[in-house]
């Protein structure tokens, strides 16, 4: 009987090892089968890339073709910023006669009364003292008006606006009167120097 028993317990133990060898065996093909499918993905990949490369080695042998041909291709290139520095002077041109006919307009508007707000005088322009004023650059005495600065002035909007009053002073003579002013930063409220020629 022990005889049985212990062939028994060998025959049990020889079916439950071929059983976990079969299971991992099993595991083992699949995990095998999974690196083989990666491995045929990064092949895969690389073959892609390779064409890629091929595509970018031949496009770059292309321009380089393009590069070392004689000098044909640059008189067209040539010839092309000509053509764009003709068209940036006809622009020019164009721009500088839009300016011209606004000026007109602005000058009819303001002989005929029918100017904008920035080219009519604040009520708050300051006479001088009538005998003389000291200015800031040169220390000379001389006439003038203090003007203050409104919402939208500009200094050639002041000039012509003294100029509709009879009073004739140019953007020139006001900056000259005025050193250190920028005409680009009035601030509201800041009183300019106008001389009275």
């Amino acid at each position: 009987m022990r005889k049985i028993s212990f062939w028994l317990f060998i025959l049990a133990f020889a079916a439950f090892t071929t059983g976990v060898a079969r299971a991992q065996d099993a595991a083992t093909q699949q995990q095998i089968d999974q690196i083989n499918g990666r491995i045929q993905d990064l092949i895969d990949a690389q073959a892609a890339q390779g064409k890629r490369l091929a595509t970018l080695e031949k496009s770059v042998s292309d321009l380089q073709d393009k590069l070392n041909q004689p000098a044909a291709n640059s008189g067209t290139g040539a010839d092309d910023l000509n053509k764009l520095a003709e068209q940036v002077k006809e622009l020019a041109k164009k721009q500088q006669d839009d300016n011209d006919l606004v000026l007109k307009e602005l000058e009819k508007l303001g002989k005929t009364g029918g100017g904008t707000a920035s080219h009519k005088l604040p009520a708050a322009v300051v006479p001088a003292p009538t005998d003389s004023s000291t200015t800031a650059n040169t220390g000379e005495k001389q006439n003038g008006f203090w003007q203050p600065v409104g919402s939208g002035d500009t200094i050639s909007a002041i000039a012509m606006a003294y100029q509709d009053k009879g009073i004739k002073v140019t953007v020139e003579q006001i900056l000259a009167a005025n050193p250190g002013l920028n005409p680009g930063k009035l601030k509201v409220g800041q009183k300019i120097w106008i001389p009275k020629p």
